[in-house]
């Protein structure tokens, strides 16, 4: 049985290179239980250097232009410092310029080069009428579009994000019930789109108000592989209960 998959979304933070390092020097004393997941954290560029040091590297984006320009880190710069998966996609990224079409030519770039995209979807508001389920397949099905002539697609990550239940408490966050319904969703889809064969690879992670106290309740009987986690993987106490709670969850099952 594959590993569940762990990625730390640091965004733009720690707010210093004193505290990045003094986080991850805090994350280094549970290395035992973190190396039992495929973990990965997603820094600022400029942690880059610290975080490969310490941790399997991810990228919070990738580029899809190449030759020279400014400004920019090449997929040869980001597979130099050890990155091994790119999020794609973001909601955040989303909600200001970046469109689902974008997004395919990400996903592209990114298996063109070797690294594999981790792929951020999500509905805006959940609806009793399952409105939000044609969302979900409107936005999956434009940005994976023609990825069938590209690279090894079955080595794409899906992680459902729905922009609703950010920011929200435990309590309020997505049910197991409408979980584990959209992940047998976006698993449909994926068959539809690619393949039922490469769909049965792609492995679906959940980020979205991911804490300790939800963590394990969150990954049993839904589905799902494991966490993509934004602000509680910033705070060395609450991701290592996180991390604990998956290792429970495996030996449950």
């Amino acid at each position: 049985m594959a590993k569940p998959l762990l990625v730390a979304n640091w965004k733009n933070h720690p707010d210093s290179l004193f505290e990045a390092k003094s986080l991850l020097k805090q994350l280094a004393k549970s290395s035992k239980l973190f190396k039992k997941w495929d973990f990965y954290i997603a820094p600022p560029f400029t942690y880059f250097e610290s975080v490969s040091s310490r941790a399997n590297l991810a990228t919070q984006d990738i580029e899809i232009f190449s030759g020279t320009q400014t400004g920019s880190i090449s997929t040869d710069i980001l597979k130099s410092f050890g990155v091994k998966i790119a999020i794609i996609g973001h909601s955040e990224r989303r909600r200001t310029d970046e469109s689902s079409e974008m997004v395919s030519q990400k996903i592209k770039a990114a298996l063109k080069s070797g690294i594999t995209p981790l792929v951020c979807v999500g509905e805006e508001t959940r609806d009793h009428d399952g409105e939000h389920f044609e969302a979900l397949r409107n936005s999956l099905s434009q940005s994976l579009a023609g990825l069938n002539k590209v690279g090894n697609i079955s080595k794409l990550i899906i992680a459902y994000e729905p922009v609703w239940a950010i920011g929200k408490s435990a309590k309020e966050a997505i049910t197991t019930q409408e979980l584990g319904e959209t992940v047998v969703f976006i698993k449909k889809v994926l068959s539809d789109i690619l393949g039922r064969k490469t769909a049965s690879k792609i492995p679906v992670i959940y980020g979205g108000s991911v804490e300790a106290s939800n963590a394990l309740t969150l990954i049993r009987g839904t589905g799902i592989k494991g966490f993509l986690v934004g602000h509680a993987s910033l705070k060395a106490d609450s991701f290592k209960a996180i991390a604990s709670s998956i290792l429970n969850s495996s030996k449950d099952e």
